[in-house]
């Protein structure tokens, strides 16, 4: 496992996992999991107020539980909206609370068409709709940004970070992707990335272009 195009990927995501593969592939990468690379579950706290230090410190934890032998990758990734003032940002995976407000998540187990997702995400998204109710379409828009860090043996850290312009539509399209991937409509598009194919939303998602940037930097830097 010590080969330069061997990264193991600090999430836990499945759906993150796979993107990430998907995308690496093509250029030769093997991404494992932290369970294939035999890294046991721990919780990593991300108290970073930006996605650039929340991915540094996924990455770095994995990184030196490895003792810095092989390299490992994390992500950090959210939605940003403008008529919240950027709000979810760094806080998107955990932006509806257990206990703060019952009704998102009583919305979310309520949502028949969508229970193929976790409720975690049915609530985040639950959430976001009713934050944006009285939100007129032209002042829904929103980005999703992707901050990746790649730590790998001997080298400095790579940071790549890709944003897609959009906007927030008024109720979840599709049964693709995952967290807010239903809400969300891309600039250009008239469907939000739930009806897109994975392969279709990886060509211009903000993950996909942090990790194809992520990918030339470690063929031009990583000798």
């Amino acid at each position: 496992m010590s080969d330069r195009k061997t990264v193991v990927a600090a999430t836990t995501n499945a759906h993150k996992i796979a993107e990430i593969a998907a995308t690496l592939a093509p250029f030769g990468y093997e991404v494992i999991s932290r369970a294939g690379a035999g890294v046991p579950e721990f919780e990593v706290e991300e108290n970073g107020t930006t996605f650039e230090e929340n991915s540094l410190i996924k990455a770095k934890a994995i990184f030196d539980w490895l003792d810095g032998k092989v390299s490992a990758l994390a992500d950090d990734s959210g939605i940003e909206v403008d008529a919240l003032f950027g709000a979810p940002g760094v806080y998107s995976a955990r932006f509806a609370a257990p206990g703060e407000n019952q009704s998102d998540f009583a919305a979310a187990d309520l949502d028949t068409e969508q229970k193929h997702r976790s409720l975690q995400d049915r609530a985040n998204n639950a959430k976001l709709l009713r934050l944006l109710k009285d939100t007129p379409e032209e002042k829904r828009t929103a980005r999703f940004v992707s901050v990746i860090t790649c730590l790998c043996p001997g080298e400095a850290p790579i940071v790549c970070r890709g944003e897609v312009e959009g906007r927030v539509d008024f109720s979840e399209t599709g049964k693709a992707g995952f967290g807010y991937d239903p809400l969300f409509i891309p600039e250009g598009y008239d469907h939000s990335f739930g009806l897109f194919t994975p392969e279709d939303k990886n060509a211009i998602s903000h993950r996909g272009l942090a990790l194809t940037m992520l990918a030339d930097k470690l063929e031009r830097e990583i000798r």
